[in-house]
């Protein structure tokens, strides 16, 4: 497989800059993996889409304000993207400078808080944060929402809101599951009243999450790894959705590659762990029946995933019609809930 075959033109102003103005008003592409056939509907309609018995799952971690800016001691200026946190005063981030400061090199961050670099790890720098509180209270208290690079405006109060899941729970992740911006309180309460059940996961999304292809041959690429916590009660609810015959529809990208990569051995497992799987066309799904999504970066890793999920050919049609229709795209834009292009044994597969 080559990354062109999951490209796609997509006008700029398609790109969303802002939230809608209330969450749930975004758009709703329904796509039949079947056959391909698409519905153009409302975000508001998915509760009329889930039958009595289905399980919606979410990824409940929380956007950390992980963008900081300091200096060198040198004078120059540096921004941080902290990564994840590893310990009470360490994590690994990112640095953007004209000259990468080497390990040993010491920086200021905020105006007053000193940090060292401690070692080079692959394309993220180990730092000490030399601050009273911890790397979590840091970055609360001077740390900016790290919205992505393609949104081209610096992070505004309106973020700090919308920029997170209503259910966030599990601080951790320096990229939201954007899948799960569209939900409000009234539509989780209405998924209930429906007969569904709700269950939730931990993965923290990480800044490798933007990481484009970079091989000529997709097989080559080495996937970012991030941290996932499936508890017992999830594993539970998924084996109750099987007894009953429902689907098991994941809330976004990252909660297919958490039941996935849980799924691996063949039964659903919980537990906590390092993952870094790798769902591309070819994979076989054991975990997952329905996906509702946001529309992914051409040659992206996350268009590669639905593309295995759906047929690759059913979806990049699909995202034609999408941008001849003028959905909104990427993080705070449109929806679409995806059907299997397979059919699911839903009966056979157990926690």
């Amino acid at each position: 497989m080559r990354p062109d075959q999951f490209d796609f033109d997509l006008p700029p102003e398609l790109i969303a800059q802002h939230p809608p103005a209330q969450r749930g008003q975004s758009r709703l592409l329904h796509l039949d993996g079947r056959d391909g056939a698409v519905r153009d509907l409302m975000f508001a309609d998915l509760p009329l889409l889930v039958a009595p018995g289905d399980l919606l799952v979410f990824n409940d971690t929380k956007v950390i304000k992980a963008r900081l800016f300091g200096e060198k001691s040198t004078g120059g200026k540096v921004e941080l993207l902290i990564e994840r946190i590893v310990g009470p005063k360490r994590a690994l981030a990112l640095l953007r400078a004209s000259h990468p400061p080497r390990p040993g090199a010491d920086l200021v961050v905020a105006g007053t808080v000193p940090v060292r670099v401690l070692e080079r790890r692959g394309d993220f720098h180990l730092l000490e944060f030399q601050t009273a509180g911890s790397v979590l209270e840091l970055l609360e208290r001077v740390g900016s929402v790290p919205l992505p690079p393609y949104i081209a405006r610096s992070a505004a109060p309106e973020d700090e809101a919308r920029y997170q899941t209503v259910y966030a729970e599990a601080p951790g992740a320096v990229a939201a599951p954007t899948a799960g911006l569209h939900f409000d309180r009234p539509t989780l309460t209405r998924l209930r009243e429906r007969g569904a059940e709700i269950a939730f996961l931990t993965l923290h999304v990480g800044a490798g999450t933007f990481q484009p292809v970079r091989v000529s041959d997709v097989e080559q690429h080495r996937m970012h790894s991030e941290w996932y916590s499936l508890p017992e009660a999830t594993v539970a609810a998924v084996a109750r959705t099987r007894e009953r015959g429902g689907r098991v529809t994941a809330v976004g990208t990252t909660t297919v590659r958490c039941l996935e990569a849980a799924a691996c051995g063949g039964a659903l497992r919980a537990g906590s762990g390092e993952t870094d799987i790798f769902i591309r066309p070819g994979f076989e799904f054991r975990a997952v029946d329905r996906l509702l999504t946001n529309f992914h970066l051409p040659r992206s890793t996350l268009l590669m995933l639905v593309c295995a999920f759906a047929g690759e050919q059913n979806v990049l049609r699909a995202y034609r019609h999408a941008v001849v229709g003028g959905y909104r795209f990427f993080s705070y834009g449109d929806a679409m809930l995806v059907e299997p292009s397979q059919p699911r044994d839903r009966g056979a597969r157990g926690g």
